[in-house]
Parts: structure tokens; sequence; C-alpha cells
């Protein structure tokens, strides 16, 4: 999986536990594309500051998925789903919904 994939997904998880301002300038890298000096205009800082800002929100993802291994466990989960009856598995399914 490339890094910049696995970054998303794990934000997906652990997006909500990060500040206002780090979830701005995450989505706007990862999700709109722009490059550092576009963020950095649109939000009035640095370049660098955004630069250290992204570096410190993967750190956090890393540091969280470390801790909780959410994304692990629903990889796991995922595959041991993909054997059960899709009946079953739309009752477990929704349980995490």
């Amino acid at each position: 999986m490339e890094q910049r994939d696995y970054y998303i997904l794990l934000y997906d998880f652990y997006g909500n536990l990060l500040n206002n301002k780090q979830q701005e300038c995450f989505e706007a890298y990862y999700f709109d594309n722009l490059s550092l000096q576009e963020i950095s205009e649109n939000l009035g800082v640095s370049r660098n500051a955004i630069h250290k800002m992204l570096i410190n929100v993967q750190n956090k993802l890393l540091f969280y998925e470390g801790e909780l291994r959410l994304f692990d466990k629903n990889k796991k989960l995922e595959l041991i789903l993909s054997d059960v009856d899709k009946n079953l598995r739309d009752k477990i399914m929704n349980i995490f919904n």
C-alpha cells in the first residue's frame, strides 16, 4: 500500500482526534491535492509551518494506530467476514455502523 493511501485510511479512523487546523491542513493536502505553498497562502502561515504541521499530523496518525490498532483490527475483521454468510455479515456490519 502506498504511504499516501495509508495516511488517508488512518485519517478515516483517527481524523476526529486532530484539531480543526490539523484537519484542514491534512484535507487540503491529501484530498484537495493543494501544494504546501497553496495551503500556506490559504491559511496565512508559512510554507514551513504547513510542512511541519503535516509531519506532526502524520506522526499523530501513526501513533494512534500504534496504540489503538483500529485499522489493523478492521482489516482482520474484514478478512474474517469475507468467509461468513452474507446475512450474518450484514448483521455484524450493522453493529459497527
